[in-house]
């Protein structure tokens, strides 16, 4: 183990000082401007993150949910300038909805992964994630695939598929600058909510390996703080999430349990209020655990009632 490795062993703490207000332009770097949604709840911290890319011609990454104050604070952040391209990260209602206005104002070309889907066939006749349930009206003037360039005036944003979030989620990389627009995929407050049926604890662990050995080094969050030395930080989240699932088979070691009885076991002191969203957590790794064989469960490892070590 090398002394960089053995350093990232310490927690690294997540930050929850964030005093940017709704409405205020935020310059966060040459190139970057942030305004804050005012939509805070105990999933979206203080808001959702719209992000505006360059300067005279534009881009604003994830306009934000069906909000016309928000929509009317972009538009005003741009005011004289020329918005091209709409890009946006996932389906979520917290981030996409407001696309349409901004679309509406300004002519802007949308740029997408696809529209939403169930993280599994299985599961497109589910009810959305609770988190914050699914724009499913949304759909994209141009398809995005990994790799795939989107370039404007000034920049040039390279599509990184992330999906586990949710199963058409995106993080943009401006390359030249070393700075990723993560979105929801990682948050510099809090754990992101992998919750089936939108989301997919398989796939969200193997796209944190995969920013992991990514050379950004600033994330930019959909709420939130922006993340500074970055990889080290995805670590930590993988770290977390080992650890979480450690949890779980240490509470299925003492015997078989359901989804109500992990939550309560492992999520000491939760706020009433994510006791829904823990146990849908809880929902996506077991079934991770359940398609490597770690643990079983009678029928479909979702709708299972209890679970059981291998």
């Amino acid at each position: 183990m090398s002394a960089k490795d053995s350093s990232d062993n310490d927690d690294i703490p997540f930050n929850r000082t964030y005093p940017l207000q709704p409405g205020v332009v935020d310059h966060v770097r040459p190139g970057v401007r942030r305004v804050l949604c005012n939509n805070p709840s105990p999933f979206t911290f203080t808001g959702t993150n719209s992000y505006i890319v360059g300067t005279g011609n534009v881009a604003i990454i994830d306009p934000g949910p069906d909000n016309e104050a928000h929509a009317q604070a972009l538009l005003d952040a741009v005011k004289g300038e020329t918005v091209t391209h709409i890009i946006v990260t996932h389906t979520h209602s917290d981030h996409s909805p407001n696309t349409k206005r901004i679309k509406a104002a300004t002519g802007a070309t949308v740029y997408a992964e696809g529209p939403h889907r169930a993280s599994r066939p299985r599961f497109e006749s589910e009810k959305h994630s609770p988190e914050s349930g699914a724009d499913r009206d949304f759909r994209p003037d141009v398809l995005v695939r990994d790799g795939d360039v989107i370039e404007g005036d000034g920049w040039a944003l390279e599509g990184v598929a992330t999906p586990g979030h949710t199963a058409n989620h995106m993080a943009f990389s401006w390359r030249e600058k070393n700075y990723l627009f993560v979105a929801d995929h990682v948050m510099g407050w809090s754990t992101s909510i992998v919750a089936p049926p939108d989301g997919s604890m398989i796939d969200y662990m193997a796209s944190l390996e995969k920013l992991a050995a990514r050379p950004e080094d600033l994330y930019f969050s959909g709420h939130g703080p922006d993340i500074p030395d970055a990889q080290r930080f995805v670590r930590f989240l993988i770290r977390h999430r080992k650890a979480r699932e450690a949890s779980i088979l240490h509470r299925l070691a003492k015997g078989e349990a359901d989804i109500p009885t992990i939550v309560r076991a492992i999520y000491i002191g939760l706020d009433p209020r994510l006791s829904g969203a823990a146990g849908y957590s809880v929902l996506a790794h077991l079934e991770d655990l359940v398609a490597r064989g770690v643990v079983l469960t009678e029928g479909d490892p979702v709708i299972g009632g209890s679970y059981r070590v291998a």
